[in-house]
């Protein structure tokens, strides 16, 4: 069964464990840090991220316009697009980068080993090698994570307890996002006690999205559940719109999705992981060494249920789901 989550990491809070006289110490000359956001710029989730970067930041002593210089860059979701902002950032020579999501991440990683880099919402930094491990990353990577591969079979739980007809599970990708594997391992071991049949639906591409959709409803029983990914989460209104016009129930990995008419949502709220953020910037820019530095990992998963998008599936939300929710949106 689903519950609210706490999941207190092996360090905890450590990122903030340091003395605020240090912080008190201005620098005497203006830094700059780069950062590679993985929507659009105009995306209401970005500009929400980044006001939360920005007065984490400013709480700490960091102006922009004053002793900060920040030079944001947008990738949208798109892998090619990563590599050549990335590059873009690398070529200013910055002191350090935030990097959004495993895409951007992997684009720096090939790029620089040296530039100082705090990762946010990245899926599986040990597995893809930016960092050596969680208490000690050693190189000039840290950050902070985004999801635990069990997370997948209690989203997949949840699916099923509000949409019981549902025999057969479209697993939603980007084939080109490379932290899939470990999250399809723990959808694939979820199954079986759930006696649904699993189907991978590839989606890299966004004229892609509306034709798999449709072949998808034309199978009885059909639902989705998504994997976490830049690319889906840029496209989240034309996803969720096509989702309610074939009729399929649909899970996703945040919020926003439910906030945009989605039926269930269960993941991080990525903002606050910004906020997080804000301390290893200031920690880097101060001299700490971004491998000393332990990555972090999600401390809450929310659940979130859209109660008119249940209506619209002809759905009967279980009470037993409704107590477990952290939003319910009417």
């Amino acid at each position: 069964m689903m519950r609210r989550r706490e999941v207190i990491t092996l360090l905890g809070g450590a990122a903030a464990a340091w003395p605020v006289a240090a912080r008190a110490q201005q620098p005497a000359r203006v830094r700059r840090i780069g950062v590679l956001m993985s929507l659009t710029e105009d995306d209401p989730e970005d500009r929400r991220r980044r006001a939360a970067l920005q007065q984490a930041l400013q709480q700490l002593g960091w102006n922009e316009g004053g002793n900060l210089r920040i030079d944001y860059r947008w990738y949208g979701g798109e892998i090619a697009r990563a590599r050549a902002l990335g590059k873009d950032l690398i070529e200013l020579k910055p002191d350090l980068i935030v990097a959004t999501a495993t895409p951007g991440m992997a684009a720096l990683a090939q790029q620089t080993r040296t530039i100082p880099i705090v990762f946010v919402a990245v899926s599986d930094p040990v597995g893809q090698n930016f960092v050596a491990s969680l208490a000690r990353p050693d190189g000039n990577a840290t950050g902070l994570t985004f999801f635990e591969f069990s997370v997948m079979g209690k989203m997949l739980e949840a699916l099923k307890q509000i949409a019981p007809a549902v025999s057969r599970v479209a697993i939603a990708f980007n084939p080109d996002t490379l932290s899939n594997p470990p999250f399809l391992r723990a959808i694939e071991a979820a199954a079986p006690t759930l006696a649904v049949e699993l189907v991978k639906l590839p989606l890299g591409d966004a004229a892609e999205i509306e034709g798999a959709f449709a072949t998808l409803a034309r199978q009885g029983g059909s639902g989705l559940l998504f994997l976490p990914d830049p690319f889906i989460f840029t496209h989240r209104d034309r996803i969720v719109g096509l989702a309610a016009r074939h009729r399929l129930p649909a899970v996703y990995s945040q919020r926003p999705f439910v906030a945009a008419g989605g039926l269930l949502g269960y993941g991080v709220d990525v903002t606050d992981l910004f906020r997080r953020a804000a301390p290893y910037v200031d920690r880097i820019l101060r001299g700490a060494k971004p491998g000393e530095l332990p990555v972090q990992q999600p401390t809450k998963f929310e659940l979130a249920i859209n109660l008119k998008a249940a209506r619209a599936l002809s759905l009967d939300v279980p009470s037993a789901l409704l107590a477990l929710a952290d939003e319910v949106i009417e």
